[in-house]
C-alpha cells in the first residue's frame, strides 16, 4: 500500500509540473503575439524593458503578499549573474521574434532543451541515458532543417534566434539551482526587480514614447512574461530541467495557430518538419523520463537500503 501511495504521489507531483509547464507555454506564446503587434512602432528592445516594467509591475502583488522579508537572501550573485545572462537572451530572442516568421523564431528557441539536456548533465549532475541523447541528436537536426546553414534561403537571424535559446538553457539551469533554496515567488520577484534597471540601458538608445494600442500590446506583455515566468519556476522546482523543459514546446503550436490567424503567416515545409522531429524528440524525452521518474520511486520504496547508495 504504502508503495502505490509513493508512486501515485511521484506521478501526480509529476503532472502538476507538466501542467504548470503548459500553462507557461501558453503564457509565453501570448507574449510573443504581444511583441510582434507592439514592433509596428516600437524597437525590440523598448519592447523588452516594457515587459520587464509591467511584469514587474505585476509581481507586486506577490511582494505585498509575501512582504519584503521574501527578498532576504544570500544567493544575491547568483541572481545578478542569470538576470545579466537572461537580459541579453531576452534582448536576442525579441529581435528573432520581431525579424522572423513567428512560428520560426519561436521553434529555434525550442533548442533550448537540447542544451539544458547537455548542461543538466554537465553542472546538475542528471543522469541522461542513451536514448534521450538520441532524442536530443534528433533534435539537433530538427533545428538544422529549420535553419537551413549554407542555403540560399539562409537567414543570419536564426543565428541571433539560437543564441537566445543557448542562452535561456543556462538561465533554466541556473534557476533549476536556485530552487533548491530559494522559494519560487522570490525568484520571480529578484528576476523582474534586476530585469527593469537591466533592459532600461539598451532600450534608451532607441527609445519613442508608444501611443494607442500599443501601450496595450506592451501591458499585456509583461502580463503574460511574468505569468509564463511564475508557471515555469513551479514546475521546475517540482521536475528535472533536462526532463521538464521540452514540455513547454507546446508553445510553437499554439504560436503557430496565432501567428496564422493575425498575421497571416504561413509555416514553411522547413519549419513544419524541423518542428515536428524536435516536437518527436521532446515528447520521447518527457514519456521515458515520466517512466525513470515512477519507477526510481518505486524501486526506492520497496528497497530502502537503495536511498544510501
Amino acid at each position: 500500500m504504502n508503495v502505490q501511495t509513493a508512486g501515485e504521489r511521484a506521478r501526480s507531483e509529476l503532472l502538476l509540473a507538466i501542467g504548470l509547464m503548459v500553462c507557461s507555454a501558453a503564457m509565453f506564446a501570448c507574449m510573443a503575439v504581444m511583441i510582434r503587434l507592439a514592433s509596428k512602432e516600437l524597437h525590440a528592445f523598448e519592447i523588452a524593458f516594457f515587459r520587464n516594467f509591467f511584469g514587474f509591475i505585476f509581481t507586486l502583488p506577490l511582494l505585498l503578499h509575501h512582504g519584503t522579508a521574501i527578498l532576504k537572501t544570500d544567493k544575491l550573485h547568483m541572481y545578478i549573474g542569470r538576470c545579466l545572462i537572461g537580459i541579453v537572451s531576452m534582448l536576442c530572442g525579441f529581435w528573432a521574434i520581431v525579424h522572423l516568421p513567428l512560428a520560426k523564431a519561436v521553434t529555434i528557441s525550442y533548442s533550448t532543451p537540447l542544451f539544458v539536456t547537455i548542461l543538466a548533465v554537465l553542472f546538475l549532475g542528471e543522469v541522461v541515458r542513451m536514448r534521450r541523447w538520441a532524442a536530443v541528436a534528433a533534435g539537433f537536426l530538427g533545428v538544422m532543417i529549420i535553419m537551413r546553414p549554407g542555403a540560399d534561403t539562409f537567414d543570419s537571424t536564426t543565428l541571433v534566434a539560437l543564441s537566445a535559446a543557448i542562452l535561456s538553457a543556462i538561465v533554466a539551469i541556473s534557476i533549476k539551482v536556485l530552487s533548491r533554496t530559494e522559494p519560487a515567488d522570490a525568484i520571480v520577484i529578484w528576476t523582474t526587480l534586476l530585469w527593469v534597471p537591466l533592459s532600461f540601458v539598451p532600450a534608451l538608445f532607441v527609445w519613442t514614447w508608444p501611443t494607442g494600442w500599443t501601450w496595450a500590446w506592451i501591458i499585456a506583455a509583461g502580463f503574460f512574461g511574468t505569468a509564463g515566468h511564475m508557471f515555469w519556476t513551479r514546475a521546475l522546482k517540482r521536475a528535472d530541467a533536462s526532463m521538464l523543459t521540452p514540455i513547454s514546446f507546446m508553445q510553437v503550436p499554439i504560436v503557430a495557430l496565432l501567428a496564422w490567424w493575425l498575421f497571416d503567416e504561413a509555416v514553411s515545409i522547413w519549419t513544419a518538419t524541423g518542428a515536428a522531429i524536435i516536437f518527436g524528440a521532446n515528447a520521447y524525452i518527457a514519456h521515458r523520463e515520466a517512466q525513470v521518474a515512477s519507477r526510481t520511486v518505486t524501486d526506492r520504496d520497496i528497497n530502502p537500503e537503495t536511498q544510501k547508495r
